[in-house]
């Protein structure tokens, strides 16, 4: 599969939060060109700082091959990972990083600060951005502007 059709699945399970009210942002993890692990953000509906849509999929991979490794590994991501996802990518050992849509706010792979600069882990991965980006973003945009639409009414 090519990197598009892994951020397609991504998509697909940003798309399942957004159905559920929740920020979205979706995850897939892929291993010999197999998704093993998916995810997407339930931190609402679960009441859980950790419900973050690569959280999910990092563990469901580990689950389904029966390690914390992921070395081989590759993680599409439809947003930016937050500082908590990538510690918890560089952790996993996830090899390769593909996201769509940087994030000003909270992203630690290039946004707000870069992770992979900081000399001393034991593991840095392949970060590669602005996969489907437009996709990504509008989104994320079109979420937020209901938000602020909604809030403006009550």
């Amino acid at each position: 599969m090519e990197k598009e059709q892994y951020m397609k699945e991504a998509l697909k399970e940003a798309k399942k939060a957004l159905e559920k009210n929740e920020v979205p942002i979706g995850a897939v993890v892929v291993l010999n060109d197999e998704i093993i692990g998916r995810g997407h953000n339930c931190r609402e509906n679960r009441n859980s700082v950790v419900g973050h849509a690569e959280i999910i999929a990092i563990e469901q991979a580990c689950k389904n091959i029966g390690s914390w490794k992921l070395d081989n590994c590759s993680i599409y991501i439809t947003v930016e990972p937050c500082p908590m996802c990538a510690g918890a990518i560089m952790q996993a050992r996830i090899a390769n990083v593909y996201y769509g849509a940087s994030d000003e706010k909270a992203g630690a792979f290039g946004s707000v600060f870069d992770l992979t600069t900081i000399q001393g882990f034991s593991h840095y991965p392949h970060v590669r951005k602005q996969i489907m980006e437009k996709d990504c973003s509008k989104l994320m945009q079109t979420f937020f502007k209901n938000i602020r639409a909604k809030q403006q009414k009550d």
